[in-house]
């Protein structure tokens, strides 16, 4: 009897040391598993960083499409065009033939909206990265700048080449095509979420060439009303 109860005591023993062995190795698993997902989330953090430009601004986009939609509405001006149109190629024609300096005028215009974005989305960019504590300055950044810039010189070179034929209508939807085929090609180097901005961009160029006519309309919403709503997503997504 008292073998028994002596043999009982060394199982019960046995049992809890071995219930709490396996308790503590639970328990040590689950923080070694916690720990290891930490370590490989933060390498991949530090990946992404390393190798893709995150400091893009949404305050740049929306300041970037309010510019745009300006520029529109100094465009309406200068071709004495009333706010409800959406046909712009007769006036067009109409203002090139009355005025000389109707074409000068459009360009500048053209070309004072291409620097205000530049610079604005460029300040903020810089701005939003000393606040995340990131480089600007990184070989991240020159694969972004020099896929983005190579579409853009092809686009601007094109362009210069229909202003040569006068061939104006081709201006607004090339520039659309061109500038989304460069948010594309940096898409690699930065957030996804220009990507599907550059292709929405090439689509409505695309639609531009096929309605000439409302071509104008067409790139506003491009330039303007999508980037707003770009930087809009962007700026709840990212920095909010």
């Amino acid at each position: 009897m008292l073998n028994l109860l002596k043999y009982q005591k060394v199982f019960l023993f046995y049992l809890k040391f071995l219930f709490y062995f396996v308790i503590q190795s639970t328990f040590m698993n689950n923080e070694i598993e916690k720990e290891q997902l930490a370590a490989i989330s933060e390498m991949r953090d530090m990946m992404q960083r390393s190798s893709r430009f995150l400091s893009l601004s949404g305050l740049a986009g929306i300041l970037v499409g309010c510019v745009a939609l300006v520029g529109v509405a100094i465009a309406y001006n200068i071709l004495e065009m009333p706010i409800s149109s959406i046909n712009y190629l007769l006036p067009l024609e109409k203002s090139l033939s009355t005025n000389d300096h109707s074409l000068l005028y459009i360009i500048i215009n053209c070309v004072s909206v291409l620097i205000l974005s530049l610079i604005t989305g460029s300040l903020l960019a810089i701005r939003n990265a000393k606040r995340k504590g990131l480089s600007i300055g990184d070989k991240t950044t020159q694969r972004l700048v020099i896929n983005m810039f190579i579409p853009l010189l092809i686009g601007g070179l094109f362009i210069i080449a229909l202003l040569f034929h006068h061939q104006y209508s081709l201006i607004l939807p090339s520039m659309l095509i061109f500038y989304g085929m460069a948010l594309l090609n940096a898409s690699k180097y930065s957030i996804e979420d220009i990507r599907y901005l550059g292709i929405i961009e090439m689509f409505l160029g695309l639609l531009a060439m096929f309605f000439l006519d409302q071509a104008l309309i067409i790139w506003a919403i491009g330039f303007g009303i999508l980037h707003m709503i770009y930087g809009v997503i962007l700026y709840n997504k990212y920095e909010k």
